[in-house]
């Protein structure tokens, strides 16, 4: 439960701030769309250029220790958004604190993949980020409703504070760290690409990758698209939706998982995805839009649980570092690029039909799903 606390108030604090990234770079400095779109998508860009190092070396290192400094150092960035007054300084500390925020998460996926039983991992993982979900309520929620009352100070003052909450609930967490033989010891040294990643999980992360990318275009610019049409009201209660659709639908996913195999998950999953980002590029009015939310959480929280626990099913227990930071890996590159080339779209095409694009990209992700990984699987 601890582990699952404190990785719930980190996803808060990832969210709270994401959520509002393009607006504040934009209100603040005048930014174009694209700058607006890297100063969302830098922050995973820092979390993408540490976690490969870091998964090689955690098992090592140790991820309890891995987690004191990546929350340490957490507190310590957040706070430093006080002092960001230019777009470079905002960049700066962007990038830095998705470095911090790679560490945490990483330590705490890597900790929890040994706890769970192996045969309960979709199960197990799937209650685990039941937690990230109630998350995607919560930040999104706080963040754009400080942003119309408060302003940016107040959401880097409550940020900064669930992140030292976060750092001293760390000693509540009791999990041995992973002991590892000589042989596997040495299986780690080099500069070989496999000691970085984990070559199972590579098919499954380029599947999904191009999902979190189109979920990167709702969480960077779902403020600046609820302007644009005239639905600010609603969109505060957006991530609400989606989020206690993803609660309702976790239980049952990660059972499925567990019992009838990943493709009865991973399938359906992108196509609800998918039709949920149609919804969005074409929602006029408020109900339409938070039904799209809730489509968008059926569908996105069955790809992101299912795709961890089978990533967690396929790796062997001393490479579960390589193997979280292989899923991190292209899970952020989506995160990461998403924003940046959405940003780039969006004076071009508008709002959406940027959001049509990224259902077409979700698409995609089912075919090369299809063709890297789900044709195999043995039902």
């Amino acid at each position: 439960m601890a582990i699952a606390f404190v990785n719930f108030l980190n996803s808060v604090v990832f969210l709270l701030l994401m959520i509002v990234m393009s607006k504040v770079a934009t209100d603040r400095f005048g930014v174009t769309p694209a700058v607006a779109g890297l100063a969302a998508s830098i922050f995973i860009i820092g979390s993408f250029v540490t976690r490969p190092v870091l998964g090689k070396r955690i098992h090592q290192f140790g991820q309890t220790r891995m987690l004191y400094i990546g929350s340490a150092l957490s507190v310590v960035l957040i706070a430093a958004y006080f002092f960001a007054d230019s777009t470079w300084s905002l960049l700066l500390v962007r990038f830095l604190h998705g470095a911090a925020h790679g560490t945490t998460a990483l330590a705490t996926g890597t900790i929890v993949a040994g706890v769970v039983p192996r045969e309960r991992y979709g199960e197990g993982l799937g209650y685990f980020t039941l937690g990230q979900t109630l998350s995607t309520a919560i930040g999104p929620f706080v963040g754009l409703t400080l942003i119309r009352h408060g302003g940016f100070d107040y959401i880097v003052a409550v940020a900064c504070a669930l992140a030292a909450l976060a750092l001293f609930s760390l000693p509540l967490i009791r999990a041995k760290d992973v002991t590892l033989t000589a042989d596997q010891i040495a299986e780690n040294r080099g500069f070989a690409i496999r000691t970085y990643i984990e070559p199972k999980a590579v098919p499954i992360g380029i599947a999904i990758m191009l999902s979190y990318l189109g979920y990167s275009s709702v969480s960077s610019f779902l403020a600046l698209y609820s302007e644009a049409i005239h639905l600010t009201t609603a969109a505060g209660f957006f991530f609400v939706a989606y989020a206690a659709m993803v609660f309702a639908s976790r239980p049952i996913v990660g059972r499925r998982f567990d019992i009838k195999g990943e493709n009865s998950v991973v399938y359906p999953g992108i196509a609800v995805f998918a039709l949920g980002l149609a919804v969005l590029a074409v929602a006029t009015h408020a109900v339409t839009l938070l039904v799209a939310a809730a489509v968008l959480g059926l569908g996105f929280g069955a790809i992101q649980a299912c795709g961890r626990a089978l990533i967690v099913k396929l790796t062997p227990m001393h490479r579960m570092g390589q193997g979280t930071s292989t899923f991190y890996i292209f899970g952020d590159t989506g995160l990461g690029l998403g924003p940046l080339l959405v940003g780039l779209l969006i004076p071009v095409i508008g709002y959406r039909w940027m959001y049509g694009v990224m259902a077409g990209l979700a698409v995609l992700s089912l075919v090369l799903y299809h063709t890297l990984h789900g044709r195999r699987v043995r039902v």
